[in-house]
């Protein structure tokens, strides 16, 4: 008997895209009604060929998969991995059959239980209780089953006190954990998990991993995780799939397909960060136009291995000149805590006066953080304190485990927290004891 539990072959997924032709300065009443008429034959011709109804006078293909082919095992835990638009949630929505593939051909063996969007699988004005029975009766389970099941599951998501409530009413942060809840325990065969884990906070994303690794390694049960964060991914997964415009461009461990991903950058792939309106506090004096995180080499990037410097340039627009400015740097964990903070204060120049003009300000840190995903802050301020410009989360970045050769000496699964110093150690015998 075959281990394989999702094959695919030829698999692709097309999307007809509606564009607007490009109006005139002048419209005349002639042309208002043209353009109606030939809309309106548009969406009859949609309709009568059995096309999705689309908006605009032009239509174009998209393919968000193409030629897609694999194999995954009974047991695998295979994380997919890509930059935004890659095609990485198209998959999974085909994978659980939220859609239908417009090309190839994918078979599943078992029941399938998916966590790809706040609030899928739930019907919004049924309780908590009522949606749990609802969502092993769509898995193929009988009353009793999930009756088994339930107060374990009511337990895991920690939302006991709202069971009897509409689930409308929950935050995002009780939908994903309930939902996550449900998914894992009502016994799928195939667990799909999406980005959207990232919902919850920090505690219950390690409840989460460590419960996939569970049924996966004790269960046998067959896992698909998507995620930004390589460290996560790397340590939960041990088959990997990268996906690059639609298209599957690796497979192999966990460890070599994330390697492949970050050879696979080039600039034009990762693009600085500009900001038009992420400001929390602005005065008009002072705007950070671009963010950028770059290598030793100057190639920018979204990923660094461990304890690899960490180089910012920020572009920075000044409207009227600034004396004595304060520039801040903030290093955000996913958990929304502040885990590193450097200002040019701290360096010997401890002021710094910008006349009006382009600048690009530069800043290395040390990497002392432990492998994991994070986000770039960046401020500047009068030495009184008052805040000119603020952007917050501004540039997502990950930090990957060091290279498997630098790793003997390293031991990840005793090192705790955010930050790891490099310290100096001495030991001496206390003389003094007798």
């Amino acid at each position: 008997m075959s281990d394989v539990v999702i094959k695919a072959e030829g698999l692709g997924k097309k999307y007809l895209i509606g564009h607007q032709s490009e109006r005139e300065r002048y419209t005349a009443l002639r042309d208002v009604l043209t353009r109606n008429v030939k809309g309106l034959w548009n969406k009859t011709r949609q309709v009568l060929s059995g096309q999705q109804l689309l908006a605009g006078d032009e239509i174009e293909e998209f393919w968000a998969l193409r030629d897609i082919d694999f194999e995954i095992k009974r047991g695998d835990r295979v994380g997919i991995i890509g930059r935004n638009g890659a095609g990485k949630s198209t998959l999974l929505k085909v994978l659980s059959r939220i859609t239908e593939p417009s090309t190839g051909r994918i078979e599943i063996k078992g029941r399938v239980a998916s966590l790809l969007e706040v609030g899928t699988g739930f019907h919004p004005e049924l309780t908590g209780r009522e949606n749990i029975y609802l969502n092993g009766a769509i898995l193929g389970m009988a009353r009793a089953e999930i009756k088994k099941k339930f107060d374990e599951i009511v337990d895991f998501a920690g939302v006991d006190r709202f069971l009897d409530t509409p689930v409308k009413r929950y935050s995002s942060g009780m939908y994903v954990r309930l939902a996550f809840a449900v998914a894992a325990h009502l016994e799928p065969e195939i667990l799909i998990v999406d980005e959207v884990l990232a919902v919850g906070d920090f505690e219950f994303q390690k409840k989460c991993l460590g419960k996939m690794e569970d049924v996966s390694k004790n269960e046998g049960r067959t896992v698909l995780f998507v995620s930004h964060n390589m460290g996560i991914v790397k340590a939960l997964c041990t088959h990997g799939i990268l996906l690059k415009n639609g298209k599957a461009i690796y497979e192999g461990s966990m460890g070599d397909t994330i390697k492949h991903y970050i050879a696979n950058q080039t600039k034009s792939d990762v693009k600085g960060l500009i900001i038009p309106a992420m400001r929390k506090y602005n005065t008009g004096e002072v705007f950070i136009r671009q963010v950028r995180l770059v290598k030793e080499n100057g190639d920018q990037t979204e990923d660094l291995y461990y304890r690899e410097g960490i180089r910012l340039i920020f572009d920075v627009e000044v409207v009227s000149q600034i004396n004595n400015m304060l520039f801040d740097v903030k290093i955000i964990s996913e958990a929304d805590i502040v885990v590193a903070h450097h200002m040019n204060t701290f360096s010997e120049k401890a002021h710094q006066t910008l006349n009006k003009g382009r600048w690009i300000i530069e800043v290395l840190l040390d990497n002392a953080l432990a492998p994991g995903s994070y986000s770039v802050t960046g401020g500047v301020h009068h030495p009184n304190g008052v805040t000119i410009e603020y952007v917050e989360d501004v540039y997502p970045f990950n930090v990957l485990r060091a290279a498997e050769d630098d790793e003997k000496n390293y031991n990840y699964e005793w090192v705790h927290g955010y930050h790891h110093p490099v310290g100096t150690w001495k030991f001496s015998m206390n003389e003094s004891v007798a």
